[in-house]
């Protein structure tokens, strides 16, 4: 029972000297505020794109903050076909999280919508609307501005995660077999 009389002394007077140093401390160096988690980014301070990849079914994605603080996106972009029900399943699958963007920085994902051997009857579809955030309205890319002038043939896509190059999107999307069933 002494012991721990002493050592709750012991700490007791530790922690006042810790506290009256710190205040000291404090009153003569004042430290800066600790800085604020990133937000989501607002839709517009960002900047979507899509892009032909030349390589048959896939489209390369980009988003640029252009904000001058960094801010969140979704970890995986929402990509979107036409009327189409339901959005790109990402690879790896991935539960809904946050991917910090830094102010000025790009990040990048890649998305197949279909591969060579596809057995399937797939649609075709007159755009694609890619998204940062699930609560933005995404920005709309018709087929002809993405090199596929009689529509893009879907189904079954696939999207990486963002990423902070070009190549690794493309090593990401290389590793899932393109038609909506992952590799395991």
């Amino acid at each position: 029972m002494l012991t721990r009389t002493v050592l709750a002394t012991s700490a007791a007077a530790l922690l006042a000297s810790a506290t009256a140093a710190s205040t000291d401390t404090h009153a003569a160096h004042p430290a800066a505020a600790p800085a604020a988690a990133p937000k989501l980014c607002a839709e517009n301070a960002l900047t979507v794109k899509a892009a032909a990849s030349g390589q048959d079914h896939v489209l390369r994605l980009s988003v640029t903050n252009h904000s001058p603080r960094a801010c969140l996106v979704s970890r995986v972009p929402l990509v979107t076909y036409g009327d189409l029900d339901g959005a790109a399943v990402p690879f790896p699958l991935s539960g809904s999280s946050t991917y910090k963007l830094d102010a000025g920085k790009t990040a990048h994902a890649a998305v197949r919508s279909l591969t060579a051997s596809d057995d399937s009857d797939p649609r075709s579809v007159g755009y694609v609307v890619v998204s940062a955030n699930p609560e933005h309205q995404g920005k709309k890319f018709t087929a002809a501005s993405l090199s596929e002038p009689r529509g893009l043939r879907v189904w079954s896509p696939v999207t990486t995660l963002w990423q902070p190059t070009r190549a690794q999107a493309d090593e990401v999307l290389a590793e899932s077999d393109g038609a909506g069933a992952l590799k395991v």
